[in-house]
């Protein structure tokens, strides 16, 4: 599922809530706050997508996602390594520590992720 970058500041403000309705989700926009018709719109992009549902209470919605953000984000970062280092985790690897400007501390923590994987894929 590819979402839009308004459709996934939509969803963080849903994720956030587990649960929520549109004057709420407008609500937890900074100002300018965006018009009732384009909460509208993203939330039936969302629930056509089938990333969220919703449940009639009384005459409003109550939104909730139907994906969850960790299942979302590691599809995206999946298709970031197919589309843009050929499928080649290793090549992302790579790119990602080169290019982001990481410092010690935050090197030696992945290094340590890595081994704790590598501990428990020999198990």
């Amino acid at each position: 599922m590819k979402l839009s970058q308004k459709e996934e500041e939509l969803m963080n403000y849903i994720w956030q809530a587990d649960e929520t309705y549109m004057k709420d989700l407008i609500d937890a926009y900074p100002e300018p706050k965006p018009a009732v018709t384009t909460i509208a719109t993203l939330l039936k992009r969302l629930t056509n997508k089938g990333a969220i549902g919703f449940r009639a209470d009384g005459h409003s919605r109550a939104y909730y996602p139907l994906i969850a953000k960790s299942d979302y984000s590691t599809s995206y970062v999946k298709n970031m390594i197919t589309t843009f280092f050929q499928g080649s985790s290793g090549r992302f690897a790579s790119f990602f520590t080169k290019n982001i400007k990481l410092s010690k501390e935050e090197l030696l923590e992945l290094r340590d992720m890595i081994d704790d994987q590598l501990k428990a894929s020999d198990k």
